[in-house]
């Protein structure tokens, strides 16, 4: 059974500019449409978008994606190319996780800083560069 657009968006949890941007790029097919003009969506289209969605939510990137589509339309291929990704993938993770360790234990000496004046102030002092009331952290 055929779906609007608006339910297509519902069912898969995806905004309507984005569906519409993914019909754009490639990434999901252009729908039937109707006499009246609407688009009609097949239950694919809902698979689909859930796909793209979750590989979204995964940090993977629009073209990462169109590469994972296309192995899902194969499944004859070997799973060698999807393997890749996620390595590649896991390693930008880890490295953003390390990135967002380093920046938590800067402002942990940052935060409480207790002065009576913005001039005093740790971070302040940090992002202008100065060292001044530094003492101590």
């Amino acid at each position: 059974m055929p779906v609007t657009i608006g339910s297509l968006s519902q069912e898969s949890g995806v905004n309507l500019e984005t569906i519409r941007y993914y019909e754009r790029t490639g990434l999901l097919q252009a729908p039937i449409r109707a006499a009246n003009g609407y688009r009609h969506y097949d239950e694919q289209a809902i698979k689909r978008l859930r796909f793209i969605r979750r590989g979204r939510e995964l940090g993977f990137s629009i073209e990462e994606i169109k590469t994972l589509l296309s192995l899902a339309d194969h499944p004859e291929q070997p799973c060698t190319e999807a393997d890749r990704l996620a390595r590649e993938h896991l390693q930008a993770v880890e490295e953003r996780i390390r990135d967002l360790q380093a920046m938590r234990e800067v402002l942990l000496k940052l935060v409480d800083c207790n002065s009576p004046s913005a001039e005093h102030c740790r971070l302040i002092e940090t992002l202008d560069q100065r060292d001044c009331c530094q003492q101590g952290t």
